[in-house]
């Protein structure tokens, strides 16, 4: 199902007394009466539609108006191709996260950011862990050092309650031609 994109108003719609007429070229043909645009309009073949409704007098223009909201449809369809989604990928320490897990959960904030995506970095204080906030510290800035290649802080560490909260973002995003994201390289 195909969702009007503007809620123009066109042929009998029109409320006006008067209208000021754009033809289907583009050019201005003057104001004219209801009754003489929609003469017009379907002497043409064409549909007559409301564009200006706000001006005095409003504007309206000659125009097949299925194609209109075709074209209108194409155009918002490829921009959204062309939009880049960024998703936010979560991983969660604890400040005794041992090396071989640290290891893992490195790998997978890097394949994250060649992906495009962002990365929350999230350490988990539970019990007296939350007098040792430092470790936390620690355990993000050695992160940092280790991505500095791979992305950049977006979002410095801050405490928000029993956990301590990092953003990563990736360096560089390019769009590829197929609308997907990949990682420049200088």
């Amino acid at each position: 199902m195909i969702k009007e994109c503007n809620k123009n108003k066109i042929n009998s719609q029109i409320d006006a007394k008067e209208l000021r007429l754009i033809g289907e070229d583009g050019k201005q043909i003057g104001i004219v009466s209801l009754q003489d645009a929609l003469k017009m309009a379907f002497d043409s073949l064409l549909d007559l539609v409301e564009i200006q409704p706000n001006s005095i007098p409003p504007v309206a223009r000659l125009m097949d108006y299925g194609k209109f909201i075709f074209k209108q449809n194409k155009q918002n369809i490829v921009s959204k191709k062309k939009h880049i989604k960024v998703k936010v990928k979560e991983i969660k320490f604890r400040p005794n996260t041992d090396v071989n897990d640290y290891e893992v959960k490195l790998k997978n904030i890097i394949n994250f950011l060649n992906e495009g995506n962002k990365v929350k970095v999230i350490v988990y204080f539970r019990g007296r862990e939350m007098m040792h906030k430092n470790l936390g510290n620690k355990l993000l800035d050695r992160v940092c050092n280790d991505i500095k290649e791979v992305g950049i802080v977006s979002f410095y560490p801050k405490l928000e309650g029993k956990q301590l909260i990092m953003i990563i973002s990736s360096k560089k995003i390019n769009v590829n031609k197929s609308g997907g994201i990949e990682n420049a390289q200088n």
